[in-house]
């Protein structure tokens, strides 16, 4: 994915994706894989979540508009750990039983120099969204 521009949100927001959208197919064990891959990233990155799970539901007829858009979604990840501003994301998701009914992903405000202060800047904002969520259950 070398020479690729970056983009700041995993799928376009005002493009809906078709079954059939009259596009050619798309290589079949590759866009899987790609979806596979991404599915097991999920599980560190609730950001990516929603536009994966949409992506997986073609994968019985993929097409190039639906490979285009899983190319995206990495896009997404490489411009996440872009290191021209220095910043880290957060990202957090609250499930309850089977469903996730809370999640987040947002650039933090500030730059920090050590590793260790983005993870305690992410704790700090995640109590404050449990504690808020407490307050409404």
């Amino acid at each position: 994915m070398e020479g690729y521009k970056t983009v700041s949100i995993p799928l376009e927001s005002n493009k809906a994706l078709k079954k059939e959208d009259g596009s050619p197919k798309a290589k079949r064990t590759k866009f899987r894989s790609l979806i596979g891959s991404l599915l097991y990233l999920t599980t560190t990155r609730p950001d990516i979540m929603y536009a994966t799970c949409l992506l997986s539901r073609f994968m019985q007829s993929s097409s190039r508009v639906h490979y285009g858009a899983t190319k995206r979604v990495l896009r997404y990840l490489d411009w996440v750990g872009s290191v021209d501003n220095m910043r880290s994301t957060l990202g957090y998701a609250f499930t309850l039983r089977s469903g996730i009914f809370s999640w987040a992903s947002k650039k933090q405000a500030t730059v920090t120099q050590l590793s260790v202060e983005p993870k305690y800047i992410a704790a700090a904002f995640i109590t404050s969204q449990v504690i808020w969520l407490k307050c409404i259950f």
